[in-house]
Parts: structure tokens; C-alpha cells; sequence
């Protein structure tokens, strides 16, 4: 057991009080039932909008870099749904951290466990690429249950927050690696785990390259994807987590295996990575999390989009 799943007295000192509440409130809420939680959902969201200018800013602006051509209008009724799921997305962790498996099963069905599961017939390691929506927590929870595997991710900057992420994603998963740690996720693969990283967010300059994205020429598009293919040789399988429109649940959507994926050129390879991505945000663009600055790192000298 690691440091971040073990229980330390130090969380309960005053200033952990409010985090303590929050996710006592969090706890609480989900165990309505879930039609009501996606109404309140969608209400926290756009009660959010009115505390969020910024990120309603931004996410306006990601709308109009990606879809130049969209009606203003129809780009406005995307903004309010994108934030509607971003409300949604809250009661979604709390789902995915405190709902019983039982429960969960009871809300989603599987498309496509086949191709993961042929991929990984003789040992071989799959990199699990996964793009950021709203659901995203409970994506990997609900894929835990058909697969356990392993998550690249980010420390969380509160102990006692990293403590209760922690336990909750390890409720069906495997492990926790730290996203700075290629070694281990590369040994991970090579002893035929499946690793679940997230290329499609801007992570800086260092180790990334510029590519295409939607409508935008230059796209800091990490190299990660690239430089664990030629390491660990993995299949390349996405997956994605889409909360039903009417209601009904989710669908986990696991695609078939990527396989002319241009590992010998690391600008194409960006390319590539970035049109997957594409892809997988039009299965359900309002789910996806455009509330980040994902073209904040720009070319030398070139002026900022936001």
C-alpha cells in the first residue's frame, strides 16, 4: 500500500475542515437516485457559469479556434451544455469514488471489450488513450470494472484530497503512476498491463511538438504517446466513457486497436494522435472538458489565443 492510500492522522487538523465538508456533502448527494442527480447536475453546472466567467470565457473560445464556422448562436447552446456536464462531471466523481460496484454495473454498458481483450491475448501491453471528458472519473471506474488496469495521473496538491482520489480510483483498478513516471509506465506495459494515458491536453512545452488539432494549425500535443510506443511497443486501444442523452446511463466505448500508428515520425505520430482525438470528442463534443486552456503553449514568438 502506498503513502497516498494509507489513512494519516494529519488529515483531520482544522485545516482540512472544509475539504472534509465537501466531500461529506459530495457523499451525500450521490446517493439519490440517478435521475435526479442528472437534473441537479445540469442545474450545478449552470449555476456554475455564473461563478465560472473565466472558464466560460475560455471554454467560448476553444469553441471558436476548433469550430471557426459554427453559428454564434449554436456555439452559445454548446457552452451552456458543456457546463451543464461540467456539472454533471462533479456528481460523476462522487459516483465513481463512493458508489458500490453493484450500483455502477447497473448504469453503464460496454462496447467493444473484444478488441481490448484480443489485443492483450499473448501478454502484450495495451496504452488505454483516453481524452478528458466530464465523466472522466467515473470512466475509469467503470472501465476498472471490465479491465483492471493501471492510470497515469497528476498528485493532487491536497493530502487529504490525493488520499480520497486515491482510494476511490483504486476501488477497481491496479495502480496509480505518477504522470512523471515514464519508467514505470513503460515497465508497466512491458509486463503486459494495460496503462490508461491522456494525450489531449496542453502540457507544455517541454516534450511536445506542434501539430493539428480541429481548426487550429499549431497544437502543443505532448510526445508521450509516442516515445511509450517506441519503448514499450504496446497496442494503442481508445476508450471513452459517454453519458447517454436520455438518461439511460453510460456506454463505454473501447475501439479497436490502432495500427498504423506512425511510431518512426514523432511529428506524425502528433498528427495521427491529435485526429483520434478529433474523433473521439465528436462522439459527445458538450461532454468534453473545453474549460481547459488547451492551446495556452504557443509557437516562439507567436501571440496568445486567449
Amino acid at each position: 500500500m502506498t503513502e497516498s492510500q494509507q489513512f494519516q492522522w494529519g488529515l483531520l487538523k482544522p485545516r482540512y475542515w472544509l475539504t472534509w465538508f465537501g466531500i461529506s456533502v459530495l457523499f451525500l448527494l450521490v446517493q439519490l437516485p440517478y435521475p435526479l442527480l442528472h437534473r441537479l447536475g445540469i442545474w450545478l453546472g449552470r449555476t456554475s457559469m455564473h461563478f465560472l466567467k473565466r472558464r466560460v470565457s475560455i471554454t467560448r473560445r476553444n469553441l471558436q479556434l476548433c469550430f471557426p464556422d459554427m453559428d454564434p448562436v449554436q456555439r452559445e447552446l454548446r457552452v451552456v451544455g458543456n457546463f451543464e456536464s461540467l456539472g454533471m462531471g462533479l456528481l460523476e466523481t462522487g459516483m465513481a469514488w463512493f458508489w458500490s460496484d453493484k450500483r455502477v454495473k447497473r448504469w453503464f454498458s460496454v462496447n467493444g471489450l473484444h478488441h481490448l481483450q484480443h489485443a492483450q491475448r499473448e501478454g502484450r501491453g495495451v496504452l488505454i488513450i483516453g481524452v478528458h471528458f466530464m465523466s472522466l472519473e467515473l470512466g475509469g471506474r467503470v472501465m476498472g470494472l471490465c479491465q483492471p488496469m493501471m492510470a497515469m495521473y497528476r498528485p493532487h496538491n491536497n493530502k487529504l484530497m490525493e488520499w480520497v482520489q486515491t482510494k476511490g480510483r483504486m476501488r477497481s483498478n491496479k495502480a496509480m503512476i505518477n504522470r512523471r513516471n515514464l519508467r514505470g509506465m513503460v515497465q508497466a506495459l512491458k509486463q503486459g498491463e494495460a496503462v490508461w494515458f491522456a494525450p489531449d491536453q496542453d502540457y507544455g512545452p517541454k516534450g511536445s511538438v506542434f501539430a493539428p488539432l480541429f481548426a487550429v494549425p499549431q497544437a502543443a500535443t505532448t510526445s508521450g504517446t509516442w516515445m511509450l510506443t517506441r519503448m514499450a511497443n504496446p497496442a494503442l486501444i481508445t476508450v471513452v466513457l459517454i453519458r447517454n442523452s436520455d438518461r439511460s446511463g453510460y456506454e463505454l466505448v473501447i475501439q479497436p486497436e490502432l495500427r498504423d500508428y506512425p511510431v518512426s515520425d514523432e511529428q506524425q505520430a502528433a498528427a495521427y494522435m491529435n485526429q483520434v482525438i478529433e474523433r473521439e470528442i465528436m462522439r459527445a463534443p458538450d461532454q468534453y472538458m473545453w474549460l481547459h486552456r488547451r492551446f495556452k503553449t504557443r509557437p516562439l514568438g507567436a501571440a496568445s489565443l486567449y
